[in-house]
């Protein structure tokens, strides 16, 4: 259930009875030949397909995350670690405020790290809040379903390419890419990285077959909803 399919009555409603819902966060970069916005456009489909069937509330995606590494890229938007971590804090408050208890973050970037910990200083804060983070792309059995699709599941390679990330007036390239150096890659400053990805794909296939993208993003929103399932520890 969206959140913008709701309004504030039915909030007040659906909290009264039961107190979850779903954050996704996102970043807006470059992924080669896909969407700038894929990260957010997954974290929100996982979290809205997870939360469908049990009828929690999805809020929208947070579209802009940490990645200072793709500032070179024209459209990549980066936020400081600090703005990122405040903006979430001011939106857990929220969440309280309106009764939520039991909030999932659902994360698509890998950049957005840091936010593991501030879900721990949150709940220190609040007792009565359960917050859990879910980085659904490495999740067990996702990334073991992508793996046994292809070895090298990476940033903007066929990992991240689904029918809603592709853009429609883009031919994928055929060819696989090599593979970049990502040792090296994490030891330079922003115009170097650009150099050394080129096309901004980090290697790999770009596509696979869809029949293989749809069965692993399956696995994806099955990983994502048992979380919502599951018990919430801080809860007594």
């Amino acid at each position: 259930m969206r959140i913008t399919d709701m309004n504030w009555m039915q909030v007040e409603a659906r909290v009264s009875q039961d107190d979850r819902c779903v954050l996704p966060i996102g970043s807006t970069e470059q992924h080669g030949v896909l969407s700038l916005c894929v990260d957010a456009i997954l974290a929100e489909q996982v979290a809205a397909d997870a939360a469908e069937p049990l009828g929690v509330p999805v809020y929208p995606a947070m579209p802009f995350g940490c990645a200072p590494y793709f500032s070179t890229f024209p459209g990549s938007i980066s936020l400081k670690v600090e703005t990122l971590q405040a903006v979430v804090r001011d939106i857990i408050q929220s969440f309280h405020t309106s009764g939520f208890r039991r909030v999932l973050i659902v994360n698509g970037h890998g950049g957005n790290s840091t936010i593991g910990s501030l879900c721990q200083d949150l709940m220190a804060e609040r007792p009565d809040m359960s917050i859990k983070l879910h980085n659904w792309w490495m999740a067990p059995r996702t990334l073991a379903k992508a793996k046994e699709i292809d070895p090298n599941p990476s940033h903007a390679n066929w990992f991240e390419n689904f029918p809603w990330t592709r853009l429609t007036n883009v031919l994928m390239p055929e060819e696989e890419k090599p593979m970049v150096d990502l040792t090296r890659l994490k030891m330079v400053g922003p115009a170097a990285v650009r150099e050394l990805l080129g096309d901004g794909c980090f290697g790999g296939a770009y596509q696979k077959d869809d029949s293989d993208m749809l069965e692993l993003w399956r696995i994806g929103v099955e990983e994502t909803r048992k979380l919502l399932e599951e018990p919430w520890p801080n809860q007594f």
